[in-house]
C-alpha cells in the first residue's frame, strides 16, 4: 500500500479537504458576479481580521513578490533602508534592495537570535531611513521578531514605513496591521493558512498608501499598488487575471480560521508548538531559536551527535513524513519542521512518533514512546 505523504516542511503545509474542494471547482470568468462578490468578501474579511483601515492586496505568485512588492511601492533609488535579518530569508532583503539602487544597512543577528529592540532604534536615530524591514519568522532559524515592540518604537520615527515579512507567521502568530503600527505586511497562503502555494496578500497601512502617491511613477509594473487598487476596490475590473480558484481556496481557509476563532488559532499554535518542541528536545535535539523568542510554526533541530542528516531525512521520507534540511552553516547539521496551519493532534503524535522510528533505526539509544508521551501528556493540559 502506497505511504500517504504528510508534509511538514516549513511551507507548503497540508491541504485540508475542504480546501482542495475549492480549488477543484470548475473555473469560471473571473467577471462572473457569483466570483466577484466572493473575491469582495474575501478582501472584506482579510482588512477586518488583521484590522488593517488601509488596503489589502492579493495578487498571483509568492512571498518573495510580496517582499519585492514591498520595496517596490515605498522607496526609490537612493533611499536609506535598514535591513533587520534574523537568518537567510532577512537577508533576501539586502540583495533585493541592492538592485533597486538603494543605501542598505544591515543589522544582523547570530542564527537563533534576535535583534535586541533597543539596537534597533539606536540604529533609527543614525540617519533617515525610508523604510526598515523585518521577517517576522525566519524560516532558516526559527526565531520569531517582537514586531509588536518594534512597532512601539517605530513610533518615534513617523518617516520610516515599517515592513514585515509575515509569510510564516501570519494566521499563527499574532499581526495586527494598525494596532502594531505595521505599514506593510505580507504573506503567502502556502503556511499557516494552509493553501496551496500561489497567492501573495498584502496588507498596506494608509500611511504606506500615502507613500506609494509620493513617489509618482514606479519602474515596477505588475507589481504597482496603483495598478492593482481599482481591483481591489472593485473585483469585477480587470488588470491581470486573477487566480479564480486559488482565491476560492483562501476563502475557505478564511471561513476556517473565523470558525476557529483568530485568537484561539494562536493560543492552538502556542500549545502545539510548546508540545512539539518539549517533545523534540526529551528525544535529544537541540532547538535552534533561543527559548525567548521560538516561532510557533516551526521548530529548527540541531542533531545529537552522531546523526546522519541525509540518512535520518530519507528514513522519515520513507514512512510519509516530509521535513527541509537545514540552510547555510547549518546545512547537515540540523532539519526544519513545520507545525502550523490546519494540522491536527493526529498529525503531531505521527510526526513525533515516526521520528522516534527514525532514531531507533540510525542506531541512536532512546525509549520508545518517550517523545509521544511527553507530547500527549502537554497537549492535554
Amino acid at each position: 500500500m502506497k505511504t500517504r505523504k504528510l508534509v511538514m516542511i516549513p511551507g507548503p503545509t497540508p491541504v485540508v479537504r475542504s480546501i482542495q474542494d475549492q480549488m477543484g471547482r470548475e473555473t469560471v470568468a473571473f467577471g462572473d458576479p457569483e466570483f466577484v462578490k466572493d473575491f469582495k468578501e474575501l478582501l472584506e474579511d482579510l482588512k477586518d481580521l488583521f484590522r488593517c483601515s488601509g488596503e489589502v492586496f492579493v495578487v498571483a505568485g509568492s512571498g518573495t513578490m510580496g517582499m519585492e512588492m514591498a520595496i517596490a511601492n515605498t522607496t526609490k533609488k537612493g533611499d536609506n533602508v535598514l535591513v533587520v535579518s534574523h537568518g537567510f530569508f532577512g537577508d533576501r532583503f539586502i540583495e533585493l534592495g541592492k538592485r533597486k539602487g538603494l543605501n542598505v544597512d544591515i543589522l544582523a543577528s547570530e542564527w537563533g537570535e534576535i535583534i535586541p529592540v533597543e539596537k534597533i532604534k539606536e540604529k533609527l536615530g543614525e540617519k533617515k531611513y525610508a523604510a526598515m524591514t523585518v521577517t517576522h519568522v525566519d524560516t532558516s532559524t526559527g526565531v520569531c521578531a517582537p514586531v509588536a515592540e518594534i512597532g512601539r518604537v517605530m513610533r518615534d520615527f513617523p518617516d520610516t514605513i515599517y515592513i514585515v515579512d509575515g509569510v510564516c507567521a501570519t494566521a499563527a502568530e499574532p499581526e495586527y496591521v494598525d494596532d502594531m503600527g505595521i505599514d506593510i505586511l505580507f504573506t503567502g497562503t502556502q503556511k499557516a493558512f494552509g493553501v496551496a502555494p500561489g497567492l501573495t496578500m498584502l496588507w498596506a497601512s494608509q500611511r504606506a498608501m500615502e507613500r506609494r502617491k509620493e513617489l509618482g511613477a514606479i519602474a515596477e509594473y505588475f507589481i504597482d499598488f496603483e495598478k492593482w487598487l481599482p481591483i481591489m476596490k472593485d473585483p469585477s475590473k480587470y488588470y491581470a487575471t486573477p487566480a479564480v480558484n486559488m482565491v476560492w481556496a483562501l476563502k475557505e481557509s478564511i471561513r476556517i480560521i473565523k470558525e476557529e476563532g483568530l485568537e484561539d488559532r494562536y493560543q492552538r499554535h502556542r500549545k502545539d508548538a510548546a508540545a512539539m518542541q518539549a517533545a523534540l528536545e526529551t528525544l535529544g535535539f537541540k532547538i535552534l531559536a533561543n527559548e525567548s523568542y521560538r516561532a510557533v510554526t516551526l521548530s529548527n533541530l540541531v542533531y545529537p551527535e552522531g546523526i546522519d542528516d541525509a540518512k535520518f531525512r530519507a528514513l522519515l521520507a520513507e514512512e510519509g513524513i516530509m521535513v527541509a534540511g537545514g540552510l547555510g552553516a547549518y546545512a547537515g547539521r540540523m532539519f526544519r519542521l513545520g507545525h502550523m496551519g490546519n494540522i491536527d493532534k493526529h498529525d503531531l503524535v505521527s510526526v513525533i512518533a515516526t521520528i522516534e522510528r527514525a532514531l531507533y533505526r540510525v542506531g541512536m539509544p532512546l525509549e520508545l514512546g518517550k517523545g509521544v508521551g511527553v507530547l500527549q501528556e502537554m497537549l492535554l493540559k
